[in-house]
C-alpha cells in the first residue's frame, strides 16, 4: 500500500464485472476516506495527491480482486480523483468547454447548458450529503459558508465562474447548485463577431465608445451575457489606465496590466462584518482610479456610481438585469430612491442623464444565441422624460426551418451626439457609417 493508507485496512467486498463503475467508485471512495492520512494529504501538491490516488485506487483493486477492465479501472481513477480533489460527477462538465452554465436540481438531476439549449445530463451524485459536500468544498475556498443559518449562498471557483448554492430548508427537494461558466480563455471581439453577436461595425463602434471613455451601461436579462460583453468592451481600455473592479463575486477577467478587483463580503455568523458594494465603491474613489467598472449595480451603490461618473470617472461602466433600454433607467431610478436619495423624480432622472451616455441592450434570443439588440444613446431631458435615441438595432425577420432565430442589424439613421467626441479623440468614423444604407459588416 502507498503511504497514504493508515495500518489498518477494512476489506472491501468482491465485485462481478456486471457492477456499475460508479458503484465501485462510491465502494473504494469510502475505504479511502477510512484509511486517508488527512495531515499527509493537505501538505501534498495537487499533482502528486492525483498520482497518489491513482496508485492507491489500482492497489485496492487489485487486492479485492475486483473484476474490471482497463477502461473501467480508468474511470474509476478518474471518478476518485475528480471526488477527491475536484467537483465529483459534476467535474467532466468543468472540463467541457461548450457547457456554459451547470444546473444541479437535488443529487439526482443534472443539467447542462450548451449553445444557449438546457439538456438534461446522466449524472447524479449519491445523495443529499454527497452534493453538500461539494458544495460545501466549493464555498469554503473562499472563506464563505453555508449551513441551516446562511442556506444561500454566491461563490467562484478558480477560474472565476460563479456558482449559487441553496440547501434545505429553503429548497425543498435537496440542495441546489448553479455554476455559471466562463472562459478559461476570456472572449475577444472577433469571438463575439463569429458568434453573430454584432458586426464589425457595431465592434468598431463600440470599442470607439469605450476609447473615448463614454459612460457606458450594458443592460439584459439573466444568462444574456452582459458579463461577457463587459469583459470583452474593457479590452479596449488603453494598458495606461488604472482601472478598479468592484463586485459581489469576481467574476471580470481584465486583461490590462493596472487593475484593481475588488470584492465585497458577506456579514458571518453574528451578522457583522459586510462589507456591500457601496462601501467598496464609496473606498474607490480614495484610490486613485481612471476607471471603475461594477460588476453589476443591483441596489443603493447605483448613488455612488452615478456620482462617480460625473465627478471625472468618464468611461466607467456596469450592468443592471432589465428587458429593454428603457426598462433600465425606469430601474436605476428606483435604485436611486432605495438608496435614500430624497429627491424629485424629475432630479434623479437629471443625475441619470447626466451621468450615463449610452445603453447596450443584450438579450438571448428563442435559440439560444446571444445578440447586442440595441444601443441607444441618451440625450437629456424632455420635460421630466429621459430622452433617448436609438442608434443601431438587431431586427428579427423569422425563424428557420431548424428553430434559429433569422434577421439582420440595421442603423436607424440618427448621427449621434457622441459622433463628435469619438471625432475629436481621433476615432474616425465613415460619413455613412449611421446611414440606414450602411452594411453593418
Amino acid at each position: 500500500m502507498v503511504a497514504l493508507l493508515s495500518p489498518s485496512q477494512t476489506p472491501l467486498n468482491g465485485r462481478s464485472s456486471a457492477v456499475r463503475v460508479d458503484e465501485i467508485k462510491t465502494q473504494i471512495h469510502q475505504e479511502i476516506l477510512a484509511l486517508m492520512d488527512w495531515q499527509r494529504m493537505e501538505s501534498m501538491s495537487p499533482e502528486r495527491l492525483r498520482a497518489e490516488l491513482k496508485t492507491l485506487t489500482e492497489n485496492l483493486i487489485g487486492t479485492h480482486n475486483l473484476a474490471v477492465n482497463e477502461t473501467e479501472k480508468r474511470l474509476i481513477i478518474q471518478a476518485i480523483q475528480d471526488e477527491m480533489l475536484g467537483l465529483g460527477p459534476i467535474e467532466p462538465l468543468l472540463s467541457d468547454p461548450t457547457v456554459s452554465d451547470i444546473l444541479v436540481n437535488g443529487p439526482f438531476q443534472v443539467f447542462a447548458e450548451r449553445r444557449g439549449k438546457i439538456m438534461p445530463t446522466d449524472i447524479q451524485f449519491d445523495n443529499d450529503a454527497h452534493l453538500l459536500r461539494v458544495i460545501d468544498r466549493i464555498v469554503s475556498r473562499i472563506g464563505r459558508r453555508v449551513d441551516e443559518m446562511s442556506p444561500m449562498v454566491d461563490a467562484r471557483l478558480p477560474d472565476g465562474s460563479r456558482v449559487n448554492a441553496v440547501i434545505p430548508p429553503l429548497s425543498i427537494d435537496g440542495p441546489l447548485l448553479s455554476i455559471r461558466r466562463f472562459a478559461v480563455v476570456p472572449f475577444t471581439v472577433q469571438d463575439l463577431i463569429k458568434a453573430g453577436a454584432f458586426t464589425v461595425g457595431m465592434a468598431e463602434l463600440i470599442q470607439g465608445l469605450v476609447k473615448a471613455r463614454v459612460n457606458l451601461l450594458v443592460s439584459g436579462g439573466t444568462g444574456s451575457g452582459k458579463t461577457t460583453l463587459l469583459n470583452v468592451m474593457s479590452s479596449s481600455i488603453p494598458a495606461d489606465e488604472r482601472i478598479i473592479t468592484i463586485e459581489d463575486a469576481a467574476e471580470l477577467q481584465l486583461q490590462q496590466p493596472h487593475v484593481v478587483r475588488l470584492e465585497s463580503r458577506p456579514a458571518n455568523i453574528e451578522g457583522k462584518g459586510e462589507i456591500s458594494q457601496r462601501d467598496l465603491l464609496r473606498n474607490s474613489l480614495r484610490m486613485r482610479p481612471d476607471r471603475i467598472i461594477m460588476g453589476e449595480v443591483r441596489g443603493s451603490e447605483v448613488l455612488d456610481m452615478l456620482q462617480a461618473m460625473n465627478s471625472g470617472h468618464d468611461g466607467s461602466m456596469t450592468t443592471i438585469h432589465a428587458n429593454s433600454p428603457r426598462d433600465a433607467l425606469t430601474r436605476l431610478e428606483h435604485m436611486l430612491g432605495m438608496a435614500g436619495l430624497k429627491a424629485e423624480s424629475r432630479a434623479m432622472r437629471q443625475q441619470i442623464s447626466a451621468a450615463l451616455s449610452v445603453v447596450i441592450q443584450v438579450s438571448r434570443l428563442s435559440d439560444g444565441q446571444r445578440k447586442v439588440t440595441s444601443l441607444q444613446e441618451i440625450t437629456g431631458l424632455e420635460g421630466d422624460v429621459i430622452s433617448m435615441q436609438e442608434i443601431f438595432a438587431f431586427q428579427q425577420t423569422g425563424l428557420d426551418p431548424n428553430g434559429a432565430v433569422q434577421g439582420q442589424f440595421v442603423a436607424s439613421g440618427i448621427r449621434p451626439k457622441f459622433a463628435q467626441r469619438l471625432s475629436t479623440r481621433g476615432i474616425a468614423l465613415s460619413d455613412n457609417f449611421f446611414e440606414p444604407t450602411h452594411r453593418w459588416s
